[in-house]
């Protein structure tokens, strides 16, 4: 009998670990305040709404502010926002909330067991997905790289490996100075250092420059080792399209920061993360008076028609249920 509960005690582990190692659920808050807001201005708020893929399950357990909020959908790439408004402010901070219920699953594209959806690109959405954004060529420097480190290889899959390969042992995940976290391509090839968004932008315009469609995703991160925490600040990532694979996930700068996981992350997502948004130089709808967007994953607020930079920003996680999907994933 002993035996038996013992067995049953190892079945029960290795199905948690299992479980865990595909999929973490749990609830995201996402909140902030507008500052010090002059009185009688017109005021307008966008705010990024998490959405349900086929690697992320969303449900909205709650969405208020000081202001009604309502949802619209930015076109381009179908990003969800809550969108406030009014003419006439009379209060000198807006507070917002907005708290998810999030099962993010574990996005493996290139393993044993790949989850591959070899969706076709069409020739418009192929040709969008290959062209520069403001801040990411595809002309110049990066084209140059991608050339000189790609000689030799025929196969888009094994170009986006050494490009990948290339921005890893490149650039250093380093926030220090001014420059880094625009995601400005050229910065990167000179200071060769930044955040997830540099290391990404670099991947991105290299890739396209050799025809290999690439596209740009943001959210959160949740930290692997614990069960709730507050957020300190967005993490970016990629994927690459190859003919009858599909997109392929990338996440370098989490492999340089866990270099024993450089295999995984060319061809995987773990579960630590949320997503936001997609895509950089973005038109909300309504339509901001300011510039396209860099990119989308904190609130964005004019004052008479001005971006509007007071706002404090306050975001947290907490796991439904006790996960060990890191311990797993560090083991591969």
């Amino acid at each position: 009998m002993l035996r038996k509960l013992c067995v049953l005690s190892s079945l029960f582990v290795l199905c948690l670990t299992a479980t865990a190692q595909d999929s973490r659920h749990f609830t995201f808050h996402y909140a902030f305040t507008v500052k010090n807001l002059p009185a009688r201005k017109k005021v307008r708020i966008w705010i990024p709404a998490a959405q349900s893929n086929r690697y992320q399950e969303v449900k909205i357990i709650s969405a208020q502010g000081d202001m009604p909020l309502k949802k619209t959908r930015e076109s381009k790439y179908g990003n969800e926002i809550f969108f406030a408004e009014t003419a006439n402010s009379s209060q000198p901070e807006l507070h917002f909330d907005v708290e998810y219920d999030v099962l993010r699953r574990e996005r493996v594209a290139l393993k044993s067991a790949p989850q591959i959806v070899a969706t076709a690109l069409t020739s418009k959405e192929r040709q969008e997905d290959l062209q520069p954004d403001a801040l990411v060529p595809v002309t110049g420097l990066p084209a140059d790289l991608a050339a000189k480190v790609t000689e030799g290889k025929a196969q888009p899959l094994d170009k986006a490996r050494v490009i990948y390969d290339y921005v890893f042992t490149t650039m250093k995940y380093d926030k220090t100075g001014t420059g880094w976290g625009h995601g400005d391509v050229l910065y990167a090839c000179d200071a060769k250092k930044g955040n997830c968004t540099d290391f990404h932008s670099l991947f991105i315009a290299m890739a396209r420059s050799q025809g290999i469609p690439a596209r740009f995703e943001i959210g959160f991160p949740l930290p692997p080792d614990k069960h709730s925490a507050e957020i300190a600040g967005y993490h970016c990532w990629s994927d690459f399209y190859v003919e009858g694979k599909g997109w392929i996930p990338v996440d370098i700068s989490e492999a340089w920061k866990h270099p024993e996981k450089r295999d995984y992350f060319f061809g995987s997502h773990d579960v630590n993360r949320v997503q936001f948004s997609m895509g950089r130089d973005l038109h909300l709808t309504p339509a901001q008076s300011g510039k396209p967007l860099n990119y989308f994953v904190y609130p964005y607020v004019e004052v008479d028609e001005k971006e509007y930079s007071n706002v404090s920003l306050d975001f947290s996680f907490a796991d439904v249920a006790p996960t060990v999907a890191s311990s797993t994933l560090s083991q591969q």
